[in-house]
This record gives structure tokens, sequence and C-alpha cells, in this order.
């Protein structure tokens, strides 16, 4: 007498993921949205930071602003835009 095999079937589950974000008849990707937040909230921090004197304690302030940019870009597109 042979074995039986048991297969299971697996369902597959799809989520609603956004591909493009529509502005009317303007269709970009999400990655672009998000790093135009990250680059908002980038300029915010920054005017914060000089408005406290934070800046001048920092040796290179462009390579800040750089990485507060890839850091905020990342977190809106994980969690704002989840792909």
């Amino acid at each position: 007498m042979h074995p039986r095999v048991l297969v299971s079937r697996v369902k597959t589950v799809s989520f609603a993921v956004p591909h493009e974000i529509a502005f009317g008849d303007l269709y970009l990707p999400p990655l672009l949205v998000a790093a135009l937040i990250g680059l908002i909230c980038t300029s915010l921090t920054v005017r914060l930071l000089n408005r406290l004197r934070w800046f001048r304690h920092v040796a290179s302030p462009p390579l800040v602003e750089l990485s507060l940019t890839i850091i905020y870009t990342v977190v809106v597109g994980t969690f704002v835009f989840p792909s």
C-alpha cells in the first residue's frame, strides 16, 4: 500500500499595494512621492536645527542633510507607501 501524500492548498492573499500615485492625470511612483516628502521633512528639520544652533556642532552640514533626507525617505516609503 502506498502512503498518502497530503497536499495542502495555500491561499494567496493580495493586498492593495499602490503601484503609482495619481494626482489628476499625472501618475507618480511611490518612491518619488516619498522622496519629496522626505525632502520637505528634511528642510523643516534643518531649519529647526539652525534655529536651535545645533548645526554649529556638525562637521559637514550637507552630509547631515543628505543623511536626513535618506532616513526620512526610507521611513515614509516603508510606513506610508509600503510595497
